[in-house]
């Protein structure tokens, strides 16, 4: 009896200390190689993150946000602190947020970033949690974060100690900012934010309510002067300078303004500052703030976020593997659950899509709609995994229709910024429709899309060049850079997308419509390099041509960010008509080869995002499907800072990461086919939701010899050999079981 209970103590003892999902996330991959993630605190999908800044303030880092393009609060290759940033963006491509500043020093009060920041060791980050030591002071940072809240903890040395609020810097290339005391712990104010992209008119405030848990021994504002002239600057000594504000405690306005704590403070004492955040006002960052932290109790928050991690991510489990493999994978899964954000408040306020008004809703309202990214596959992973979730991001999408008169293309914190091209929303919408996701305002819905793909340009928020679209079945080129290949390939995927929609709704006369619209890829054919390429108004096609032109982000005419390889094969939706007009499958297939031999294949671009699935629709090749599947992983995603090829743009690179490690892969938005590929583990176990999906869990198993088996000899789903290399919706969700049989060579 006494073995039969230790030997169950033992094995308790094993199951507790048993790795959990959220213990192999790595949030230090994608801080390198302008991945542009970072490693702050943050909860699954919530507004507050609470992020290291280090992109400015000193010579030794590597990047400063000043001095080039930079769109991150933080990179792994750099060594200078400036504070913690509240609200940030993960895996965009323009600089935006990344404010509030929030930084501790020791000693002599400064208030220039300048001579505060500090160089730092010991960096540690799980999901939730951040800390370093800053080596200057000697100060221990700590940050976690509860949805809307942000929560440091500063252990300081015996002596002088400071806190230093800075509302004069960030990421964001909009300026001003006020904040009042409102007693000796507590602050409120906002800031102005906005211009993402370098669009002049998409801005935002951001207000907020900051709380220590220690009233200070003294405390004030500083402001920057402006620079005096002449006798002028001879009488003031502050002229260009920081002034301190001791004596002045009503409330402080300007573009370079901050607040400071000073205390006397004991050998490892620690004192925590909690801060609330609101899109609609200071009274609800308050209302955020005391609802979600009423204490202080950072241990507790801590454990709250990493648990709220753990139970997201465990909705699928790994197994197999090496350990290199679930870090890879379970932080890809991580930045998925990053963006879209709630933008709600506690109380469901949030700000109404380009309005003055407050909108109140009883679910989650979102925000940070990168779509000309997610789209791709973004949508599909979410209603997979988070049917639940991709519902209420729906509902926002048709409600910012509701309140503006258009879907979003780009949007931010209530703004449309028109970033990228195209017509994003609909088949991110489409996609989920026809994998079951029905309870939405369908017709309305509908109706938006219809709008976007039928206004004329001159009327069209985006679709503006769609009167040459419409009436050439093209977008020809008007100016030597203006992206119009790339604008009507966007929109050929959506009104496919929208054609079957139509279809399903019973609307025979429009589906048939944007069917045929969808079709006019072809125009583009140029026979001559076997290649997309851009025509001109009179209907011929651009010259001087070369379809390399546009790799390392070169301009190129008619193209976005790539060249025409990066392009040519993105039809996803009538890979057989393609397949025709290049002259038959061995044409497509060793062109299709050729774009990855000779090195212009792009990782980090979406258009070919998708390139090394389509083999598998041709028989005898999904091996090269297969094979480049496994390349790419090893080549691009790593445990390590540069671990993504690029830009996670905010998640779909990493997305990419995870459906082609589970095995499948959605190659065309709105086609319910995915394309099946060697899974890197052994075993695959999802949770699907059953509200959703009847069935319940989904067993993927890969049976192999060794690690060097990677080509696909069968597939069953419910114990029925599959024929091809692809499988569906229906088929995947009810499969119950979906088995791989694994070799080491093809046939």
């Amino acid at each position: 009896m006494k073995k039969q209970v230790m030997s169950l103590l033992l094995c308790g003892s094993l199951m507790a200390a048993a790795q959990q999902p959220v213990d192999y996330v790595n949030p230090f991959i994608g801080t390198s190689n302008y991945g542009t993630t970072n490693p702050g605190a943050i909860c699954p999908q919530g507004m507050m993150s609470v992020t290291p800044f280090n992109v400015m303030g000193s010579e030794s880092n590597r990047f400063d946000k000043d001095s080039q393009w930079w769109s991150t609060p933080y990179s792994a290759d750099n060594d200078y602190m400036t504070g913690f940033a509240h609200v940030n963006l993960s895996g965009v491509g323009c600089p935006e947020l990344g404010s509030l500043l929030l930084m501790p020093t020791a000693g002599e009060l400064k208030v220039d970033y300048r001579e505060y920041g500090s160089k730092y060791k010991d960096e540690v980050a799980h999901p939730g949690y951040y800390s370093n030591v800053l080596t200057k002071y000697g100060i221990k940072t700590e940050a976690t974060a509860s949805m809307r809240t942000g929560l440091s903890r500063f252990t300081f040395p015996k002596g002088q100690g400071n806190i230093l609020l800075n509302l004069g810097e960030g990421l964001t290339n909009e300026t001003g900012a006020t904040v009042r005391i409102v007693n000796e712990t507590e602050i409120e104010g906002s800031k102005l934010l906005g211009t993402f992209c370098y669009n002049p008119q998409a801005v935002f405030p951001i207000y907020f309510v900051m709380k220590v848990s220690k009233a200070p021994k003294s405390m004030g504002y500083w402001k920057k002067q402006r620079e005096m002239k002449g006798v002028e600057a001879e009488w003031d000594v502050y002229s260009g300078k920081y002034k301190l504000y001791t004596k002045y405690n009503r409330e402080m306005s300007g573009d370079d303004v901050g607040v400071w704590f000073t205390y006397d403070t004991e050998e490892n004492e620690a004192i925590e500052v909690k801060m609330g955040v609101s899109f609609v006002s200071i009274e609800n960052a308050r209302l955020n703030m005391n609802t979600e932290q009423p204490g202080f109790d950072f241990d507790k928050v801590r454990t709250t976020a990493s648990n709220m991690w753990n139970s997201d991510l465990s909705r699928v489990k790994v197994e197999g593997g090496s350990k290199d493999d679930k870090t890879i994978f379970y932080t890809a899964l991580y930045h998925l659950l990053i963006h879209p954000n709630i933008i709600q408040d506690v109380n469901g306020e949030y700000p109404m899509m380009e309005s003055l008004k407050v909108g109140h809703t009883t679910g989650n309202r979102y925000t940070v709609f990168s779509l000309w990214d997610t789209y791709r596959n973004v949508s599909t992973l979410m209603t997979l995994l988070f049917p639940e979730r991709q519902l209420d991001i729906i509902r926002t999408m048709v409600d910012m229709y509701k309140e503006s008169g258009w879907l979003p293309k780009w949007e931010l914190y209530g703004r449309e910024t028109l970033t990228m091209e195209g017509d994003p929303s609909i088949p991110y919408i489409v996609d989920a429709w026809m994998r079951g996701l029905r309870d939405f305002d369908v017709e309305t819905a509908y109706e938006a899309m219809r709008k976007g793909a039928t206004t004329p340009g001159e009327f069209n928020l985006l679709r503006p060049d769609n009167n040459d679209y419409m009436s050439k079945g093209y977008v020809p080129l008007r100016e030597q850079y203006d992206n119009s290949v790339s604008h009507a390939l966007e929109y050929y995927i959506a009104d496919w997308n929208l054609s079957q929609f139509a279809k399903a709704l019973g609307k025979k006369e429009d589906a048939k419509l944007f069917y045929d619209r969808s079709m006019g890829y072809k125009h583009y054919y140029s026979k001559e390099f076997g290649t997309l390429r851009p025509i001109l108004p009179d209907g011929t096609f651009y010259s001087p041509f070369n379809p390399k032109q546009g790799e390392n982000f070169e301009p190129n005419p008619g193209f976005h960010e790539g060249s025409a390889w990066n392009y040519t094969f993105y039809v996803p939706h009538d890979i057989p008509g393609l397949v025709k007009l290049m002259g038959g499958q061995k044409k497509f297939v060793d062109k299709l080869q050729m774009v990855f031999d000779e090195g212009h294949y792009d990782m980090a671009n979406e258009p070919d995002i998708a390139y090394a699935y389509l083999f598998s629709y041709f028989k005898g090749e999904a091996w090269r499907t297969q094979k480049l599947v496994r390349e790419l992983l090893s080549k691009y995603y790593h445990n390590a800072p540069n671990g993504l090829p690029g830009n996670d743009d905010t998640g779909t690179m990493s997305t990419w990461a995870v459906f082609s490690m589970m095995g499948f892969y959605p190659a065309c938005p709105g086609d319910m086919d995915y394309v099946l590929t060697s899974p890197t583990f052994n075993k695959v176990t999802i949770d699907l939701n059953k509200k959703f999906y009847p069935k319940g869990e989904l067993v993927i198993e890969s049976m192999h010899n060794n690690p060097e088996d990677i080509y696909i000899k069968e597939v069953t789903a419910d114990g029925k050999k599959l024929k091809g290399y692809t499988i569906s919706q229906e088929e995947l969700v009810n499969a119950g079981t979906l088995k791989f049989i694994l070799e080491d060579t093809h046939k």
